[in-house]
């Protein structure tokens, strides 16, 4: 769900977060309006609201992990888990972890990927929240549930800073809850 539509309507904070985030036509590739949130990450005042909002949202909700996606989830979750007193779990691209890990594969628009984790990282029966930059088809977020709950986690939610009009009255990905503050602007996505 949208948080303008839980309760936040009007918030001039989401206005703020949604006027951060630049739009770059043509990148990628040509026909793709890109969402840079490094803009939002300039603006101090709109990335302590994208926290404030977040935290708000989950410090009592008895979340024990907060997952972040690479790279951008990784931007938000460390902030989110200090502040609700939760550890921080990088979920990464292949490769990319030393040790011992498990890995999700999982589609994509253009081929297949997958997200890789410690073994040990989380605990059966751990309250996670999953957090990611922007949301498109939730192939990815769909992966990251597979792999936290393949450990006995609990998925508690699945937060994202953007998601697509697509994802707009869809509530749920995979049975679990989708919270999304903004959408994009521009008409196609990455």
């Amino acid at each position: 769900m949208f948080a303008a539509e839980n309760g936040l309507k009007g918030d001039p904070r989401l206005e703020a977060i949604s006027a951060a985030i630049r739009v770059v036509p043509n990148f990628p590739k040509k026909g793709i309006m890109f969402q840079d949130i490094t803009t939002l990450l300039l603006d101090h005042k709109a990335f302590k609201h994208t926290i404030d909002i977040f935290v708000d949202r989950y410090k009592d909700m008895q979340i024990s992990v907060v997952a972040g996606v690479e790279a951008r989830g990784f931007l938000f979750g460390p902030s989110i888990a200090l502040a609700i007193g939760a550890k921080f779990i990088p979920l990464r691209k292949p490769g990319k972890l030393p040790g011992k890990v498990i890995s999700e594969s999982y589609e994509l628009e253009y081929g297949h990927d997958r997200l890789e984790m410690h073994v040990g990282a989380v605990e059966p029966r751990e309250r996670v929240i999953i957090i990611d930059d922007l949301v498109a088809t939730g192939g990815t977020l769909s992966a990251a549930m597979s792999l936290l709950e393949s450990q006995g986690a609990e998925v508690v939610e699945c937060a994202c800073v953007i998601g697509l009009p697509e994802v707009k009255g869809q509530h749920k990905l995979k049975g679990k809850p989708l919270y999304v503050l903004v959408e994009p602007s521009g008409l196609e996505f990455c």
